[in-house]
């Protein structure tokens, strides 16, 4: 009766980790398939060159400025009941933003999506965080969702550019609705909500020193790819940024409910992994960014072609998530995963560098996806499991928050850094040979094709770019090999199931 019922328990686990991954994707999704709806959603709306960045915008400010606070919602009003209220909002933001009129209301639209989002994504991996406990299916669980986290955007440029071609850019936004009804019936199988013993209160301060330095981080990010790094407004924003959030720092150390508890990040396995995430976001964002105007604008592939070549890089993070990492990590210590993962990364992100204007795709774009795709895999399964591995059930999620802080502020700085030495190195290239900038700018506007001299400049800018990455990647490697010094997980007795690493995280 008992091993009945065990079993049981067992199958509703993995139905439900199906849900939350549905859920996972939709976030994941969303970042890269609006991207590929831009363009005809901007002609479609009236929409300014200067206002159109805001409909990305709007989405990371709200996602990146609330994280911390809706992972504390989250476990202080029930895991499940904060999935279900996400998922939710996030459909009924998605469906609005689908049918905006113009320009405010899809701003309004991404806005929202964002500030549900930062509700979902902490809940979700909470969620998965408090079902496996166990070594041997935490880290199958784990490897599943680290490969829907650093593969699903590959699969949003696909689903993109074929909605963006056969039917309109709105469908981007719409195909949430169906997703999120899909995550949501499965509602009965997530882990209850278990009520606090205390009533918990939510650190006011803390959460609006955490969402204003968070906000003033991303938008300083996100306005230094068209301002540059010195102009005033970024180094203010940015100076702000690092203020409030060394504020809420102080504050936590001493605060009696503090939104972050210190704990959660201080402890060498944490902390590093939360860094591992952060810096491998930098070459991911770097490939997806630079790697898109490349197909696009060099080779001439088509928005639908252009997800299609991405799809070996989902292959190669299936690999390295599903295929090796969730095999190995309950046999090996987190770093001998990651670290090698990172390594990996940073090669395919250095093949990247050597890719010209006349490189065909199966001799650079491909080897390098299924290199860089493979090494993401290693990485994110193990870190994203021991960054909440060993918190207090209580502060799953607001851990599994920082998993997504670390992935958003990572991408935001690393696509603001990059691209400007992306541009940077591109203009000074075009500078030298081509003096008549004006005539060139003329032919561009009037839809001509692009120059073979321009295409050089671009991929120039897209190496420095690349080469900084791979650097930054390397660096990741040293420092996580350095600082996280958690040992093989011990293995289990006969009889009895492994125990958690709890221990070892501090």
């Amino acid at each position: 009766m008992d091993t009945t019922k065990t079993e049981a328990t067992g199958s509703r686990r993995w139905l439900a980790l199906a849900f939350i991954g549905l859920a996972q994707l939709m976030i994941v999704l969303d970042v890269t398939i609006v991207n590929i709806a831009l363009p005809s959603a901007q002609a479609d709306l009236g929409i300014s060159d200067g206002d159109r960045q805001w409909v990305i915008t709007a989405y990371t400010l709200a996602f990146g400025g609330l994280l911390l606070l809706g992972g504390r919602i989250a476990d202080y009003t029930g895991r499940r009941r904060a999935f279900l209220t996400g998922l939710v909002g996030f459909a009924a933001a998605s469906a609005l933003g689908g049918a905006a009129p113009g320009f405010g209301a899809l701003l309004g639209a991404r806005a929202a999506q964002g500030a549900f989002a930062a509700l979902l994504a902490p809940a979700a991996l909470s969620l998965l965080t408090t079902s496996f406990t166990e070594q041997r299916d935490r880290a199958r669980a784990f490897g599943i969702f680290g490969a829907i986290a650093a593969g699903g955007g590959a699969i949003g440029l696909v689903a993109g550019g074929a909605l963006t071609e056969y039917l309109d850019w709105r469908w981007c936004l719409y195909v949430n609705v169906p997703i999120a009804v899909l995550a949501a019936a499965g509602w009965w199988v997530l882990p209850a909500d278990t009520r606090p013993q205390v009533r918990q209160r939510i650190d006011g301060p803390g959460a609006v020193l955490a969402v204003t330095g968070l906000v003033a981080v991303v938008y300083g990010c996100s306005e230094a790819e068209s301002e540059g790094w010195d102009s005033a407004l970024v180094l203010g924003l940015l100076f702000l940024g690092v203020a409030l959030l060394t504020g809420f720092v102080l504050y936590e150390r001493n605060a009696a409910a503090p939104l972050l508890p210190l704990r959660v990040v201080l402890s060498r396995a944490r902390g590093s992994a939360f860094l591992g995430i952060a810096l491998a976001t930098v070459g991911m964002f770097a490939m997806f960014l630079f790697l898109t105007y490349y197909m696009q604008v060099v080779m001439g592939y088509s928005a639908l072609k252009t997800g299609v070549a991405f799809l070996p890089l989902t292959a190669g993070v299936l690999a390295g998530a599903g295929g090796l990492a969730s095999r190995l990590l309950p046999r090996v210590p987190p770093r001998a995963l990651i670290v090698p993962g990172l390594l990996l990364a940073s090669a395919g992100t250095g093949w990247l560098a050597t890719v010209d204007v006349d490189t065909s795709y199966a001799a650079g774009v491909l080897p390098a996806e299924l290199v860089l795709g493979f090494g993401m895999g290693m990485v994110m399964a193990p870190a994203i499991n021991y960054a909440t591995h060993g918190v207090r059930e209580e502060e799953a999620g607001v851990a599994s928050a920082t998993v997504n802080t670390a992935q958003q502020i990572g991408g935001s700085i690393g696509t603001a850094l990059l691209n400007t030495i992306a541009t940077s190195t591109t203009a000074d290239y075009l500078a030298e040979r081509l003096p008549a900038a004006g005539a060139l700018e003329e032919r561009r506007a009037a839809g001509g094709p692009v120059p073979d001299v321009v295409k050089a400049g671009l991929v120039e800018g897209f190496s420095s770019a690349y080469t900084v990455a791979s650097a930054i990647l390397v660096v990741a490697a040293a420092v996580v090999a350095v600082v996280m010094n958690t040992p093989r997980p011990a293995p289990a007795k006969p009889g009895a199931p492994a125990p958690a690493p709890a221990a070892h995280l501090g």
